[in-house]
């Protein structure tokens, strides 16, 4: 009987809690973690209260070592080795590995990223996916190397994307999915069996880090290009437009039917016009199509359905929301990780 790998677990955000979880459970016969690698805790909320991250708790609720280096030494690669895995398992970690690091554990480090590769390379292939329109997305398990994303990938998981999904739905998806994949590549990796396929490295693509001003929108855009970005950015760095001198953000919204609209429709429609509402949402003219915004929030106050938001706060008909330029999210090329680089 082949005894379970040793995983040290390399992660930062939430995501990865039901791979755990299931590592814990049901996993236990192929694998376990014996150590967990994370963030150093940091300030939260609006008090700026020092707080550990849930991966972190997690792992103190199990008794396992925690190790939370701000940068990735060479006595940090000796603890790694002193905890003697057979792997490390990286998600969401947010720290760049060095070589000598990767290649410590015997079967090396792995990494489960949240796109379908080789698309969406980089830091945000959840909202990016999303943000572009994909009708799909998943989960992808390969070999950490140098490059970005750019490893062999030995899986993937597959999940949808509804019209109506915004980037916090998906990830909760592709975090569920993270558990097949595993479930279907471990034991494979413990009977040194799991084989891994190079990418198609002419066809990838990248996405870049998120700033708050990506939330800006232009309504010369397409509605089905609008809708997209809106639900990728929900819920950071959201989109928002300006309406009365206060920033309105938009948090789901979609395209509606030609039929549902058709006595809205004329060939001088203004871009950015809003039209009026129907009983889902605020219907607002772009440059083909019509968006309809079915969420919404003003400052200090809850993200609302439209249609009691404008109970409260009414949009009069005619009022042209203000267009923004808006920044590309996906490239052919790495992006820089700071502006101005």
């Amino acid at each position: 009987m082949i005894s379970p790998l040793r995983i040290v677990f390399l992660g930062s955000d939430p995501i990865a809690l039901p791979l755990l979880d299931w590592i814990a459970g049901e996993g236990s016969a192929v694998a376990r973690v014996v150590a967990v690698f994370t963030q150093p805790d940091r300030p939260v909320g609006r008090g700026q209260k020092v707080t550990a991250n849930g991966i972190k708790t997690w792992a103190l609720a199990r008794g396992l070592p925690v190790f939370q280096p701000e940068k990735i030494t060479e006595d940090v690669r000796a603890q790694l080795a002193a905890v003697s895995a057979d792997v490390s398992l990286v998600m969401a970690y947010g720290h760049i590995l060095k070589q000598d690091f990767i290649d410590t554990p015997p079967l090396g480090t792995l990494n489960l990223h949240a796109s379908l590769l080789p698309n969406y390379r980089g830091a945000s292939p959840i909202q990016t996916a999303v943000a572009n329109g994909e009708h799909e997305t998943g989960v992808s398990l390969m070999r950490i190397v140098r490059q970005l994303d750019a490893g062999p990938v030995a899986d993937v998981e597959r999940v949808p994307v509804a019209p109506r999904d915004t980037a916090l739905e998906i990830e909760h998806k592709l975090s569920a999915a993270c558990v097949p994949l595993l479930a279907r590549t471990l034991p494979k990796l413990a009977m040194r069996e799991l084989a891994f396929v190079e990418q198609d490295h002419a066809a990838a693509t990248f996405c870049r880090r998120l700033w708050k001003d990506d939330g800006r929108l232009d309504f010369a855009a397409p509605a089905t290009v609008l809708a997209a970005r809106i639900n990728g950015l929900f819920p950071w760095p959201a989109c928002s437009v300006e309406i009365g001198g206060q920033p309105i953000k938009i948090g789901l919204a979609d395209v509606p039917t030609p039929s549902e609209i058709c006595h809205l429709l004329s060939d001088k429609l203004v871009e950015g016009a809003v039209l009026g509402a129907d009983g889902d949402g605020l219907l607002v003219a772009t440059g083909a199509g019509v968006l309809r915004c079915l969420r919404l929030q003003k400052p200090g106050g809850k993200m609302l359905p439209a249609p009691e938001f404008l109970r409260g706060s009414p949009i009069t008909a005619a009022t042209v929301l203000p267009s923004v330029p808006m920044a590309p999210l996906v490239g052919s090329t790495p992006f820089p990780y700071k502006r101005g680089q």
